[in-house]
């Protein structure tokens, strides 16, 4: 037997448990044996049932709703892997729950991602894969190795093959310009901006598209759609200003609340998104949701992070 296959164990809590046998069947390894259940009174009750000494253990768990049980699974886990002896546990992290909270942006506000960071240390993690952090200087509230992959060279195949006509590459703010600036360089495609005020918490003001979107295809790129709330004024705003067709594209479809509903009722041809995170049985039967599987991607990063190969041919 391989004894790189010997060696490499993978396990995974409740959160997405199908991405997990997906990554597995990649790597070509079994799905790690685990007990996650809980007691009567909901605490989380784990057993990790198979030996982990001397091993290399990489868990998958993306922090989604429900955000505080995946990511008490996930510390739980952690804990019991440092316990039974794991060689080196690295967390694998599709998406980063609490990312939104990175900065003081405002007086007697938590830095929740700093905070989610400490206590995975703390639990017994040695590094951590994760993938299109909402804020890149996440990366820098852990004092052990992040490798950050990007879900756009999955996505960016998918529209290649579109071949979108005169296609325009458009952020939906500001603060995502970096994003969809890499993106449009990546499909040749020029660049516009939403520009945008965000009175408070998933409450948005359209402003001003900045760029040009007269008769163009528009495709609106940001790392996570939640309430859909900014996606649907974005659209809405790119049409007004003549736009033949707006396609979004995300790396997280979290679609809380009425997303669905928003994206359906939007001027949108569709919005394309990964299975970073399990989606509502509502978004899968959204004829206008496509969900593109960054597994391999993932497997990919786990078998490098492994073989202590280079990670960063991932993100060409």
């Amino acid at each position: 037997m391989d004894p790189v296959q010997l060696k490499l164990k993978v396990f995974t809590g409740n959160a997405h448990p199908a991405l997990a046998r997906e990554i597995c069947a990649e790597l070509k390894v079994p799905l790690g044996k685990a007990y996650v259940g809980r007691f009567p009174d909901g605490e989380v009750r784990l057993q990790i049932l198979e030996n982990v000494r001397g091993a290399d253990v990489f868990v998958i768990q993306p922090t989604c709703n429900p955000v505080n049980d995946n990511l008490m699974e996930l510390l739980v886990m952690l804990d019991a892997l440092r316990r039974a002896s794991a060689d080196r546990i690295t967390a694998v992290i599709p998406y980063y729950g609490y990312a939104r909270q990175d900065r003081k942006d405002r007086p007697r506000v938590p830095i929740s991602s700093k905070l989610v960071a400490d206590l995975l240390t703390s639990a017994g993690t040695n590094r951590v894969l994760a993938l299109d952090l909402h804020a890149g200087q996440i990366q820098g509230f852990f004092n052990i190795p992040v490798d950050h992959l990007y879900a756009t060279p999955v996505t960016v195949r998918y529209f290649r093959r579109l071949k979108l006509k005169d296609p325009v590459v458009v952020s939906p703010d500001p603060g995502g310009v970096e994003r969809a600036r890499a993106f449009a360089k990546r499909l040749t495609a020029p660049l516009a901006i939403i520009d945008k005020r965000r009175e408070d918490a998933n409450v948005v003001e359209m402003f001003n598209v900045v760029g040009e979107v007269e008769g163009k295809t528009c495709l609106i790129v940001d790392d996570m759609v939640d309430t859909a709330g900014t996606l649907a004024k974005s659209a809405q705003a790119l049409k007004e200003k003549g736009a033949a067709k707006v396609y979004a594209c995300c790396s997280h479809g979290v679609f809380a609340n009425n997303a669905i509903e928003r994206i359906c009722a939007a001027p949108l041809e569709q919005v394309v998104t990964t299975n970073s995170i399990p989606l509502s049985p509502a978004a899968e039967q959204c004829g206008k949701i496509k969900v593109l599987s960054v597994g391999k991607l993932l497997a990919e990063a786990i078998r490098s992070i492994h073989e202590e190969t280079s990670v960063s041919r991932l993100f060409i």
